[in-house]
């Protein structure tokens, strides 16, 4: 991450624009609220302080305890199926009252149908799964699967992955901030940079991407003893979207050297592509997948670690042994959210509204040159804003001010990398909140007379 960009979120941030934000909050319980959880609470980057107390979330936004709404564009990408769905609701209550929590050593039906339906939707032999209470470890548990299949505990991962926030995590992804102070990580881990166009390093273009390929097939070649390649299938946070060609040549070059790919989509997967999985784009099958985040419908933390039938040779390992592994709930809560995106129709749904968020974004970047790249897929997209459309010089103070400018007339997202708009809605959205939120965002452009300074 740009180290000026670290300055424009969580407890180190002091700009101009936080102070104004803060001072709106008058309501005194609210006040006191955040003057208790910054009391109370340990400060940590990116966390702290809060943008503001919530009262209630139902659907596509939230309600701070101030009254004011926000459609939620961010949600920590827990939020597939909308806050408060009464569906997902109604299925885990029911669970609450049969069986709540399933000990070690036994098994429950909602657990094993859950597998049985992951299995079902997933291609080849990726019929395996092991279940966790949230992405970060799963993660870890594939690491350490990777180990006992290849017998090699080297890696590789790209720059600015994330892939949780645990020791083991942070020492597979790339993000500095996770790693300062933190000393010596886990041995073995090589990045290499990520398949980018707009800032690319090898070229511009979906041909230059396969140069990223090439490159990793060169580190493992002469670095040797490389177990698996990880790596999210569409890096959400600042919205990268590889080529076709990149993933099938990156499918091929592990093939080739033995090495495993574990794809990381806890926060992608889910239809938030505009299919179930994101992979699916790419006609490729990785060896093993990871899921989370809205795996558990917003309501209940929960992942999963999928991999294939020849991979189950760790009996004598304990790769994951969480209390909650087997959670009833969690497990009807994914179940519920998986049949909920497949009776309501969301993945078309995703898709054709993806396509008219392409052409809402593409005109907006017509109108104001600030915007220096539109990319995305199906409801997840970032926005790009550069002070220099050739230099492509971060806009990172502007950048804040559309967030704030927006926070105010009632549409919330995150900023990534300092200067990238992450636009990722909730898939139930109605199109008329699709509409606001894309008037939000224009007029917050026209508003801070950023389209006059470029």
């Amino acid at each position: 991450m740009d180290k000026n960009a670290i300055y424009t979120e969580g407890d180190i941030n002091f700009s101009e624009e936080r102070k104004k934000w803060d001072q709106i909050i008058s309501e005194p319980l609210a006040r006191q609220i955040l003057t208790d959880d910054s009391r109370y609470f340990l400060h940590q980057a990116m966390s702290t302080p809060c943008l503001d107390v919530l009262g209630s979330s139902k659907g596509s936004g939230m309600t701070t305890l101030s009254g004011k709404y926000l459609l939620d564009f961010h949600g920590n990408n827990v939020h597939q199926l909308g806050y408060g769905n009464d569906y997902l609701i109604d299925r885990i209550t029911q669970q609450m009252h049969r069986l709540s929590f399933s000990p070690r050593r036994y098994t429950n039906q909602p657990a094993v149908d859950l597998a049985k339906k992951l299995a079902s939707l997933l291609p080849g032999d990726l019929n395996r799964s092991l279940f966790a209470p949230g992405g970060t470890s799963v993660i870890g548990i594939a690491l350490k699967l990777a180990r006992v299949v290849t017998g090699k505990h080297k890696i590789i991962s790209l720059w600015d992955s994330f892939h949780g926030a645990s020791l083991d995590a942070i020492s597979a992804g790339g993000e500095a901030i996770f790693k300062k102070f933190m000393g010596p990580l886990m041995p073995g881990v090589i990045n290499i940079p990520p398949p980018t166009m707009y800032r690319g390093i090898f070229g511009f273009t979906e041909d230059d991407q396969l140069k990223y390929a090439d490159y990793l097939e060169y580190v493992i070649e002469k670095e040797g003893d490389i177990g698996a390649f990880l790596a999210e299938t569409i890096r959400n946070t600042d919205v990268q979207i590889p080529s076709k060609a990149y993933w099938r040549r990156v499918r091929e070059i592990c093939d080739k050297h033995q090495v495993l790919l574990i794809l990381d989509e806890i926060p992608i997967a889910l239809g938030r592509t505009g299919r179930m999985f994101a992979f699916e784009n790419y006609d490729i099958e990785p060896d093993i997948l990871c899921l989370g985040k809205g795996l558990g419908g917003g309501i209940i933390p929960f992942a999963a670690m999928i991999t294939r039938d020849r991979f189950n040779i760790a009996a004598e390992v304990s790769l994951g042994h969480y209390t909650h592994e087997k959670n009833p709930l969690g497990s009807i809560a994914a179940s519920a959210t998986i049949s909920y995106i497949e009776n309501n129709n969301l993945l078309k749904e995703v898709e054709s509204k993806g396509e008219w968020m392409q052409s809402r974004l593409n005109l907006l970047k017509e109108q104001f040159p600030i915007i220096g790249d539109i990319r995305g897929i199906g409801l997840l997209w970032g926005v790009e804003l550069v002070k220099d459309c050739i230099t492509k010089e971060k806009a990172i103070t502007e950048a804040e001010k559309i967030m704030y400018e927006c926070m105010h007339e009632g549409l919330s997202f995150k900023v990534s990398q300092g200067n990238v708009l992450q636009l990722s809605p909730a898939l139930t959205i109605s199109t008329d909140e699709l509409e606001r939120a894309l008037t939000i965002l224009s007029n917050a452009f026209r508003n801070t007379n950023l389209c006059n300074e470029y």
